[in-house]
């Protein structure tokens, strides 16, 4: 059965909310230090630490109990402060500019992104002036002879229309041999559709298991790494990868920090090449955390793809995704036009949109009974670039961190839109 939709998950009107505690930045290699200046001047110690658990998955209750964690791969630390506490770390740090902490910021609420306004308000032209008129023509003229024609791409009996404007359907990779984290509310591992796959699953929500209790989840890794529908109609990228299920994101739609960067955690030091996070907040002031995740991600053969954010009408790019080492992807429609719900480049350096994919009536698979769904959101637009990397990923062993980057963008389809909207433009599959 398919159900079409227009996805609206919590938080896509949500008030940005902190949870009391603060992320910790290190300096590079600087995490004993920072730890001692922590225990020093916070009176905060023995932290558990994910390095000291099976795959650095760390228990997530652990966390709650102790109010903070350890993250050593990525260099950062989530703890709890009273003020008195707050004041005298950030007087520390100030006193020593170039000391281990970087930086320290609240940790805050982050929402699987759900579209926060009708698509009866038609789409984005994309002319601002005639100088500007002649360009885009001129950039459609080479859009077309790539895609073959800008006519309106439409699902059928053999693929959805996403699968069809990335050229996911004319590759001839299939992510074999990748591992794609897919960071959202979990996942069905009852769907029919994913029997016989690779699926490493771990929860990092306290108290609930990674079976997902939304359908975000299901959808995003069904476009990521699902195959066909029960009709024999592909609706999936990378469909034989492994697939890495984290739970970050409870069945409410809602996380926060510590769950997130756990997840990150775990990806990394298992190895995947891709992570996929369709999530995020309001926040257009880039987190220092977040970057620095995302940079040491890029240093480690990982690339982390998130949603731009559907908030077009109120705000540019949240976080994480404005972070500058995090690729930040829009939605476009089945005629390639910008989604009106997806967000533009941010005024911080580096908070931009990378690239666009289709996230209009997406089609993929959902938690059961109602097994398929069509959403709208860039939250459907970001699997659709997680899958495509893996492809690149598979191609070649270079396609790794800032070169699978490198390649994506470099081989995206240039559209008749503003870059501050689609950054190099439409993501596309190695073909043949």
């Amino acid at each position: 059965m398919s159900q079409q939709a227009t996805f609206s998950a919590a938080g896509a009107s949500e008030p940005e909310q902190t949870t009391g505690r603060y992320l910790i930045t290190f300096r590079e290699d600087d995490v004993a230090k920072g730890l001692g200046a922590i225990e020093k001047r916070a009176a905060v110690s023995g932290l558990p630490s994910a390095a000291d658990f099976a795959d650095s998955a760390i228990d997530m209750e652990q966390v709650a109990k102790a109010g903070g964690a350890v993250f050593p791969t990525l260099g950062i630390a989530l703890v709890t402060l009273d003020p008195d506490a707050l004041n005298s770390l950030m007087a520390a740090q100030a006193e020593d500019g170039d000391g281990a902490i970087l930086d320290i910021e609240p940790e805050r609420m982050f929402y699987a992104i759900g579209e926060s306004g009708s698509l009866s308000g038609a789409y984005l032209e994309g002319y601002r002036d005639a100088v500007d008129n002649l360009y885009q023509k001129a950039m459609a003229v080479a859009a077309e002879e790539r895609l073959g024609a800008m006519a309106t791409f439409a699902d059928d009996a053999l693929s959805t229309w996403g699968l069809k404007a990335t050229r996911a359907i004319h590759s001839s990779r299939t992510g074999s041999a990748m591992k794609v984290a897919v960071l959202d509310t979990g996942m069905d591992l009852q769907h029919p559709d994913f029997r016989g796959r690779r699926i490493i699953t771990k929860s990092f929500v306290s108290g609930e298991a990674v079976q997902d209790g939304h359908g975000h989840g299901t959808h995003c890794i069904g476009t990521a790494c699902g195959y066909k529908d029960a009709s024999g109609r592909r609706y999936g990228i990378a469909w034989k990868a492994a697939i890495y299920a984290g739970k970050v994101l409870s069945n409410a739609g809602s996380g926060s920090s510590a769950g997130i960067i756990a997840g990150m955690e775990w990806a990394i030091n298992s190895g995947c090449q891709v992570i996929s996070m369709s999530l995020g907040n309001t926040t257009t002031t880039p987190s220092t955390a977040y970057e620095t995740v995302g940079r040491r991600a890029l240093q480690k053969k990982c690339l982390i793809v998130a949603a731009a954010g559907n908030h077009r009408s109120t705000g540019t790019v949240g976080q994480p995704a404005n972070s500058p080492s995090i690729m930040a992807v829009g939605a476009v429609d089945n005629g390639l036009r910008l989604a009106s719900f997806s967000c533009g480049s941010g005024p911080a350096s580096g908070a931009n949109v990378d690239l666009v994919a289709p996230g209009v009536a997406v089609y993929s698979s959902t938690k059961l009974p109602t097994r398929y769904a069509s959403w709208n959101g860039t939250s459907m637009a970001a699997p659709h670039v997680a899958g495509v990397a893996a492809l690149w990923a598979q191609m070649s062993a270079a396609n790794r961190g800032a070169a699978l980057w490198q390649v994506l963008t470099s081989r995206a389809v240039r559209l008749p839109l503003p870059t501050s909207d689609v950054g190099s433009g439409l993501v596309q599959s190695p073909v043949p």
